[in-house]
């Protein structure tokens, strides 16, 4: 698998995904009567763990485990509440707060709080009162810059949203459509939690600046980014993308040779906080595997390996995050947040607008 393959699998969360269901694991149902040995996980297409670590998952717990991918974030959380009277799987992992409302209102998960979820840091965990879902991972969406082009023409990368609309930026972002993407979706979030009501005139500064829109992450990241190592290979043009905190410790792990520096950097002031959830869906025919695979999902043997599987960063107290991760990237400090409540009263018109606003 090539170095831009293994990247896309590994971090990209949303995007253009198959929507054909595929699955790996035991060939066994997931959806055997009560008493079943499967467990049966239903997520997005880049769930990675390691299997090492499912192995150990399995010996513990005597249950094989079962992984269906369906899609991106949005396709698989919109398949499992039109399938939950009768699940495909047990448990679903991969719905982050961009969309738990949606999930929630449709009764997508049955109340379980997992062992170990007191561990979960506060400012991750979401539904206290029902407990119908456990934070897994967080990551943040964020512009990322192209650091041999800014020095190049002896710019200095911009640090902000505001940042983004000056003349000395102009045709240099790339993001994705907030319709069809997850990045996307971030980023238009990010800014209505930067600018409130007026998110909509940032836009209109953004659009006329040149921000340039494709569908998904993989074409903004890969095809438009020049710092990218597709992007370089194709030779873009595009020194600015919206991706993730995570991408610059990506290119190094996946670079050959390693380069001592990343060759992105993070524009930190322009983030938009995700937190992914896992949840027992709602009339799982293995409840009893299911609720063992959230208990491990939230284990600090889980939590360390996901960061160099999918480049997101741990939830629970005392994980560690891999050296990579500090060394050459980390976690916006301030980064902008929205309750999920107030995502789920605007997210559709938010969207509706947007698309009107930089589309047409």
């Amino acid at each position: 698998m090539s170095t831009t393959t293994k990247f896309t699998a590994a971090i990209v969360a949303t995007g253009l995904g198959l929507v054909t269901l595929s699955a790996c694991g035991s060939s066994d149902s997931g959806t055997d009567a009560a008493g079943s040995k499967t467990v049966t996980l239903v997520s997005h297409d880049s769930f990675i763990a390691s299997k090492g670590v499912l192995k150990e998952f399995e010996k513990q717990s005597g249950y094989r485990v079962k992984v269906l991918k369906d899609g991106d974030a949005g396709q698989a959380v919109n398949k499992a509440i039109l399938t939950k009277d009768n699940p495909q799987g047990d448990v679903f992992f991969g719905v982050d707060n961009t969309l738990l409302s949606r999930a929630l209102d449709n009764g997508l998960f049955q109340p379980y709080e997992a062992e170990g979820a007191d561990r979960v840091l506060p400012e991750y965990r979401a539904d206290q009162g029902k407990h119908r879902v456990t934070p897994i991972d967080t990551g943040d969406i964020c512009v990322n810059y192209d650091k041999a082009w800014f020095t190049e023409h002896k710019l200095t990368p911009p640090k902000s949203f505001d940042d983004l609309t000056e003349p000395a930026y102009k045709n240099l972002l790339v993001t994705e459509n907030a319709s069809t993407s997850s990045p996307g979706l971030g980023f238009l979030l990010g800014t209505a939690a930067a600018y409130g009501d007026d998110w909509q005139g940032y836009w209109k500064k953004l659009k006329a600046n040149g921000v340039k829109v494709v569908d998904g992450w993989e074409q903004a990241y890969n095809e438009e980014f020049s710092g990218s190592a597709g992007g370089r290979k194709a030779k873009a043009d595009r020194p600015l993308v919206v991706s993730y905190a995570s991408s610059p410790p990506a290119e190094v792990i996946y670079a050959d040779p390693k380069p001592k520096t990343a060759p992105t950097g993070v524009a930190t002031g322009t983030c938009f906080r995700q937190v992914e959830y896992a949840g027992l869906l709602s009339n799982a025919k293995n409840t009893e595997g299911g609720k063992a695979l959230v208990d491990f999902l939230v284990s600090k043997r889980f939590q360390e390996d996901m960061p160099l599987n999918m480049f997101v960063y741990p939830v629970v107290e005392g994980a560690r995050v891999p050296a990579e991760f500090t060394a050459f990237g980390a976690q916006a400090k301030d980064p902008e947040t929205l309750a999920p409540a107030r995502i789920a009263d605007h997210r559709d018109q938010w969207v509706k607008s947007w698309t009107s606003l930089v589309l047409k």
